[in-house]
C-alpha cells in the first residue's frame, strides 16, 4: 500500500487530501497538533475533523506533531518513508502574523525547511507538494489597471482578463509578513527541487474553500462569511467598497490536481491554484450568493480601511495548470460550493 504524509491533515486541505487518496488506497498518515485553535481561539478548532478521519478512514494514522519540532519531523520521515508528502500546515492569517511574527516565521518557513530537509535525508526520490498562497506576489496584482462595475472590480485591460500568471512578481512589493514568511517557504521548496533534482512544486493558492472548512474572521473567507449569515452575526467589509475579487477553488478541485502532478511530478514548479474566472466573486456578490441559498439576508458592516497588502482584485490564471496537465479542469462551480458549506454549517458538530 502506498504511503502519503499529510501535515495539516485537520485542515481544510488537509483532510479533503486525506479522504481522496484514501479513496484511492492509499495508506494515509496525518500531522497535526491543532495549533489552528491556538491561533484562531475555540472557532479555529479542528479535532472535530480530524475525529471525522479517524472515524472515517480505515487506512489513516494520525500523528500529533508540531512542524516547528525538527528533530520529530526527521525521525517521523525517516520511519515512514513516504511516497508523497502533501504539506498543508501553516499559521494562515495575514492579519494575525503581525501580532505572532515568531510563530508565523516558524511555522510557515522553519517548518517547511524540517521537512524538506528530513525529505531530501531519508526519501529523496519523494514527491512534495507545497501548498503555497497568492500572497507571495505582495500587493503587487494591484498594480494592474482596473475598472470599477456595480458589484465588482475588474481587470481594465483585455490582456489581464484571464488573471495573475505565474510571471507576476513575487519581490518589491508590500506582503504582510505571512505573505514574507510563505515566500521563504516558496522559493526554499522551490530550490530543493532545482538545486537537490526533488519533485516539488508550490500551489499558489487564491481562495480554498469548501465544507470542511473552521472559517474565521482571519482566514477562511467564504467558510466564515456563510457561517455569519446562518448565525445572524454582522460581517465586517474592510475597504474597496465590498468590491474585491477572489476566485474560489473546492477543496476536492485541489486535491485532484494534487493527484495529476504526482502521477506526472515535476521538479521546482509553481502553480497559480484557484477557481479562475468562473469561479470569481466580490463580497457584495458573496452576500446576495449565500442569501438566495440560505433564504437570509446577510448582516454587515463597512470599515474603510483595507486590510494591509489585500488584492483589490485576484483571479487565478489557469492556463499553465490545464496546459501542464489538461485532464484536470474545475468541476465544482460557485453554487456548488456555497451549497456545501451552507449544509455543512448545518450539521457541524461543535468544537
Amino acid at each position: 500500500m502506498k504511503r502519503m504524509l499529510v501535515t495539516g491533515s485537520s485542515g481544510l486541505i488537509g483532510s479533503e487530501v486525506c479522504a481522496y487518496f484514501h479513496g484511492q488506497g492509499w495508506m494515509i498518515h496525518g500531522v497535526d497538533n491543532n495549533t489552528r485553535a491556538t491561533f484562531f481561539g475555540p472557532q479555529g478548532d479542528t479535532r472535530w475533523n480530524q475525529r471525522r478521519l479517524q472515524a472515517d478512514l480505515i487506512n489513516f494514522q494520525h500523528h500529533e506533531l508540531d512542524i516547528r519540532d525538527r528533530q520529530g519531523a526527521l525521525a517521523l520521515i525517516q520511519e515512514l518513508k513516504p511516497e508523497i508528502i502533501v504539506h498543508t500546515a501553516a499559521q494562515p492569517s495575514h492579519d494575525l502574523a503581525a501580532k505572532i511574527p515568531f510563530d508565523d516565521f516558524d511555522t510557515n518557513a522553519v517548518g517547511t525547511l524540517n521537512l524538506l530537509e528530513a525529505t531530501r535525508l531519508h526519501t529523496p526520490e519523494t514527491v512534495f507538494v507545497h501548498m503555497s498562497t497568492n500572497k507571495v506576489y505582495g500587493d503587487a496584482p494591484n498594480e494592474l489597471a482596473l475598472v470599477e462595475q456595480a458589484t465588482r472590480w475588474d481587470y481594465a485591460l483585455p490582456a489581464d482578463v484571464d488573471g495573475i500568471t505565474e510571471h507576476m512578481r513575487i519581490d518589491q512589493s508590500k506582503h504582510s509578513l505571512f505573505g514574507a514568511s510563505k515566500v521563504a517557504a516558496d522559493v526554499m521548496v522551490q530550490e530543493y527541487g532545482r538545486y537537490f533534482g526533488m519533485k516539488t512544486c508550490c500551489l499558489r493558492g487564491g481562495c480554498l474553500t469548501g465544507p470542511n472548512h473552521s472559517g474565521v474572521e482571519l482566514h477562511g473567507f467564504l467558510s466564515y462569511l456563510v457561517k455569519c449569515n446562518l448565525e445572524g452575526r454582522k460581517y465586517s467589509v474592510f475597504g474597496y467598497k465590498g468590491k474585491q475579487v477572489r476566485d474560489n477553488i473546492h477543496s476536492l478541485d485541489v486535491a485532484r490536481f494534487i493527484h495529476a502532478f504526482i502521477e506526472n511530478p515535476r521538479s521546482g514548479e509553481v502553480y497559480n491554484l484557484g477557481g479562475g474566472r468562473g469561479n470569481s466573486c466580490s463580497i457584495l456578490e458573496a452576500f446576495d450568493m449565500i442569501a438566495t441559498v440560505s433564504g437570509k439576508k446577510m448582516l454587515y458592516e463597512y470599515v474603510d480601511k483595507n486590510r494591509e497588502g489585500d488584492h483589490i482584485c485576484y483571479i487565478s490564471n489557469l492556463k499553465k495548470m490545464t496546459t501542464h496537465y489538461p485532464g484536470w479542469g474545475i468541476t465544482k462551480n460557485l453554487n456548488h460550493i456555497f451549497e456545501e458549506i451552507h449544509e455543512a454549517w448545518l450539521r457541524r458538530p461543535r468544537a
